[in-house]
């Protein structure tokens, strides 16, 4: 029979690349994990890892005892969580996960309404990219995995059960001295010679809803410096280097020598979802905890816009 625990090892090792970062997220010594891998493959009766000069590589096994290894770890957290939840809300735990700005602004919130009505329950919030979230979930690392999509990209893992929360609007975000920033509104078009400071597509679909919204107003961006950490790009947008867009939920901490300005029509928006596992167990307290997120999130909508307009 395959070990669990000697899953968990191959698991990391295909993830991380290697021996010594895949001992190092385990806390464990690469010899350790060098063991664990060899004792997997004489119960597996088979090569699962490839020593190669560049790093390690797995085996059409190795690859797929992974797959399987995935739903196999997933299902026992569910089991865990099941267990935990015969006390009720009485006691348990709930890990969430989210992306950087809702972890600055809705999900503070949510957890302190949650912790209000069942104090009895222990939440932890861990800072995760959108696809980093998702894999933390399908992984059984997390019960809630807060994550934004583009508008016209939802996410199609079968994987996932989306919970729509919000649409989060964008705004323009120029530099105080801008040749726009007088402007009440402005027309994307008008800004089809500009540099843009983007997020990296491949990481938040932020960078996708700027890209389709460009391309409608009839114009490529061109790039100028690629961020996900809408403080930096805000300074990159101070000093003059480009322009970006930036969601109202990063409006909070919204920089004094930038401008911030409403698009001409409908803003492009993206869409912040809160992610489970689709067929999977969901607990009383995750259960609870996605009611007070719509809570929030609602709350959040109503007054959604108003520091764009007061800037």
């Amino acid at each position: 029979m395959l070990d669990v625990k000697r899953l968990r090892v191959l698991r990391e090792v295909s993830m991380r690349g290697s021996f010594s970062a895949a001992a190092e997220a385990l806390a464990y010594t690469q010899s350790a994990v060098s063991q664990q891998i060899a004792a997997l493959e004489r119960e597996a009766g088979t090569v699962l890892v490839e020593r190669r000069a560049r790093g390690v590589h797995l085996t059409d096994a190795g690859r797929a005892l992974v797959a399987h290894a995935d739903v196999i770890l997933a299902r026992l957290a569910d089991a865990e969580a099941e267990l935990e939840a015969i006390a009720g809300m009485r006691g348990g735990r709930l890990r969430l996960v989210s992306f950087p700005t809702a972890g600055a602004t809705i999900a503070p919130l949510a957890i302190a309404r949650f912790r209000e009505r069942h104090p009895g329950v222990e939440v932890t919030l861990a800072p995760r990219e959108p696809d980093e979230g998702l894999e933390c979930l399908k992984a059984g690392e997390c019960d809630i995995a807060l994550t934004v999509e583009a508008g016209c990209s939802p996410i199609a893992d079968p994987a996932i059960e989306r919970h729509g929360l919000l649409d989060d609007p964008m705004y323009l975000c120029v530099s105080a001295g801008h040749r726009v920033a007088k402007n009440a509104r402005v027309r994307l078009a008008d800004l089809a010679e500009e540099s843009w400071i983007l997020g990296t597509t491949g990481r938040c679909p932020d960078g996708v809803v700027l890209e389709r919204a460009c391309h409608a107003a009839g114009f490529e961006p061109r790039v100028a410096f690629q961020s996900d950490d809408y403080n930096a790009i805000q300074g990159f947008v101070a000093a003059g280097v480009g322009v970006c867009l930036i969601p109202d939920l990063a409006l909070v901490a919204a920089r004094d020598d930038v401008v911030i300005r409403c698009l001409e029509g409908r803003p492009p928006v993206r869409h912040v979802l809160a992610a489970t596992l689709a067929g999977g167990y969901v607990s009383p307290a995750a259960a609870g905890m996605l009611e007070i997120l719509r809570e929030v999130a609602a709350e959040w909508a109503a007054q959604q816009g108003s520091l764009a307009q007061a800037s």
